[in-house]
């Protein structure tokens, strides 16, 4: 049975400065007032060019991202992989509109499978479509009723040349890469998407990896209607299972909209069907390759287990954990320790450009029922096991 309880190798890569300086920002971080007024003043303070970039990249973006560019990560990237951990550089630039800047953040997904080419520390590229088409035109198509226009039609297929560009490079440099789930109002867009990549590139392995968000009350069915797709029409299905991260902007529009709430009622039901999905897939292994997305200690523990009493190899590439840098390295270190294939989500980008996901962090770890908590105590014990004021 994996254990998440050694301090000593879940912090073995922190120096004590690091280890102090993480510690404070968790206890900052556990202040809800706190974290309201930062998104609040934040915007503000970049708007009137005032001097806190310097503050936010010591302190947050240090804590959660790599770098500012795929270079500046190749620090992280070595630390990880002293310790057996892979790195997934994940390009968090948010909220582009214009098509030269979707080509561009295409070309830098690209730039990150070529740095991956032939590098084991990078064992999976990721991107999100919305990163490289814009968000009205996916909400558009996501309702099958929807005719779209010739423009739109034209801009679909730049959309379609993009997603097809990443896939086949991946393939080429024989490096997996992951479509990123987003809200349910693009979701059925992105599926889409991702199965005709399946359909074309998951032949003799698992290069595309779909993502499914089980605080979703309908995925558990969708994993099982694909797995029919793929015994019949002959693919390989690469699944990313999260819980999700979309939530409480889903419920709003769900109630201001009324329509029928996408989510599940309550954690314990997401909790069971994360990890039915998990005895799904493992139980249908010769068509799934799956990472499990997970900062829980107990869905992490149910898929070692089931991979023992399967007789699966550790180093099957087929099962991968993977977290947030900055986040549940007593799971990430300890799988990674015990020769499990383990995988950081590493950010990167402008300071100013990745605010919207530090945010996102800043707020999961204050609204996330034990996280902050989780994190500081785990810091704290590591601080007095080093003797550390």
């Amino acid at each position: 049975m994996i254990s998440f309880e050694n301090t000593e190798i879940a912090f073995g890569y922190k120096s004590n400065k690091d280890l102090k300086r993480a510690h404070r920002l968790f206890q900052l971080v556990g202040k809800p007032w706190l974290v309201r007024f930062g998104k609040w003043i934040t915007p503000i303070a970049f708007k009137l060019k005032l001097p806190i970039q310097g503050i936010i990249k010591s302190t947050i973006f240090s804590q959660f991202c790599g770098g500012e560019s795929i270079n500046e990560c190749d620090t992280a990237i070595a630390t990880l992989y002293q310790h057996r951990v892979g790195t997934i550089l994940d390009y968090s630039v948010e909220g582009k509109v214009e098509e030269d800047d979707f080509d561009a953040t295409c070309e830098e997904i690209i730039a990150t499978l070529t740095k991956a080419e032939g590098n084991s520390a990078i064992p999976f590229a990721v991107f999100k479509v919305s990163g490289i088409s814009r968000h009205g035109l996916l909400e558009k198509l996501n309702d099958s009723k929807n005719e779209l226009t010739q423009v739109e039609r034209a801009e679909f297929a730049d959309v379609l040349a993009r997603v097809d560009k990443i896939c086949a490079k991946a393939l080429e440099v024989e490096t997996p890469v992951f479509i990123d789930a987003e809200e349910t109002w693009i979701q059925n867009t992105i599926d889409q998407l991702a199965l005709s990549m399946m359909k074309k590139y998951n032949k003799e392995w698992a290069v595309v990896y779909n993502t499914a968000q089980i605080y979703r009350h309908d995925r558990l069915n969708y994993l099982k209607h694909l797995l029919e797709d793929a015994k019949r029409e002959s693919f390989l299905i690469g699944i990313k299972l999260v819980r999700g991260a979309y939530m409480e902007k889903e419920r709003e529009r769900a109630a201001q909209m009324n329509y029928q709430d996408p989510i599940q009622p309550n954690k314990e039901a997401t909790d069971r069907d994360f990890d039915a999905a998990l005895r799904f897939m493992v139980e249908n292994l010769s068509f799934f390759a799956v990472c499990a997305g997970t900062h829980n200690e107990s869905s992490s523990a149910l898929l070692a287990q089931l991979m023992e009493e399967k007789g699966l190899d550790k180093s099957d590439k087929r099962i991968y954990f993977a977290q947030l840098l900055g986040m549940s390295d007593h799971i990430s270190f300890n799988l990674a320790h015990a020769e499990y294939q383990v995988a950081k989500y590493v950010p990167y980008g402008p300071v100013k450009e990745v605010m919207p996901y530090l945010l996102r962090r800043a707020d999961e770890n204050t609204s996330v029922a034990g996280q902050t908590s989780r994190e500081l105590n785990l810091l704290t014990r590591e601080m007095k096991r080093r003797a550390i004021s």
